[in-house]
């Protein structure tokens, strides 16, 4: 899409409520030519897939390797029964492109260390929605040699925390080592992980109409629990 280009009269209406917030509209030609590469399409990533799509992102990659499984329904909304055993990426950019035609989304498959820096280099901003920290490394250590900005979140059991790193400060200087353990041994909370994929959702698109306060530096942090939640400040 070319920057500039005027909303059509459908256009208007669906994205009429983002429209009337103040200096949306005028910052909106970013979100609608933006390229984004979501890697994680699962707990994380599906319900912060179906807010960047609604919102009109202009290009998303969704990048992951499994299949939909019985196990996921509890809290990957994006997935019906009927699609266990089917490719997550495939089935969620069915979904995306049924959920808003102007989106153009496109689908990859696992990440490596061969294709990472190609895949990140491609893009004007990465989420990193990965729920293991091979994965998270290899996007942090990535985004900092091609000096991308990228959106980070994690949930597991009860807790949850999202922050947004560039090269000043990486998930490597947050987490030298690899920290806590996945859901598959303690668990999440469903609704949780839409709390967490909704503020890396708000993350991105100010980070990308540049309004706001990104979480640059600080470090997000929520008990579902207690119902608190923090901004610890980095180093």
């Amino acid at each position: 899409m070319t920057l500039g280009t005027p909303l059509r009269r459908d256009e208007i209406e669906r994205y009429s409520r983002q429209l009337l917030l103040p200096d949306f509209a005028d910052r909106f030609d970013r979100v609608r030519s933006a390229r984004v590469l979501v890697v994680g399409v699962g707990g994380l990533g599906t319900p912060l897939v179906s807010y960047l799509a609604g919102a009109g992102v202009g290009a998303l990659t969704l990048c992951d390797a499994d299949e939909v499984s019985l196990s996921n329904l509890q809290r990957q909304l994006l997935f019906v029964t009927s699609d266990v055993g089917r490719s997550k990426v495939d089935v969620a950019a069915a979904r995306l492109q049924a959920l808003n035609p102007g989106v153009r989304i496109e689908t990859a498959g696992a990440l490596t260390a061969q294709n990472v820096a190609e895949r990140v280099s491609g893009h004007d901003l990465v989420v990193d929605a990965s729920d293991n920290f091979e994965t998270r490394y290899l996007v942090s250590d990535a985004c900092a040699a091609a000096n991308r900005t990228w959106v980070w979140g994690a949930a597991g059991a009860f807790e949850g925390m999202a922050c947004v790193f560039d090269a000043s400060c990486t998930l490597r200087d947050v987490f030298p080592q690899p920290s806590g353990d996945d859901c598959d041994t303690i668990g999440v909370l469903g609704p949780l992980l839409g709390v967490v994929a909704s503020t890396m959702a708000v993350e991105v698109l100010k980070v990308l109409t540049g309004m706001g306060e990104p979480l640059l530096g600080r470090l997000w942090t929520y008990d579902a629990l207690s119902g608190r939640s923090r901004l610890v400040k980095l180093r």
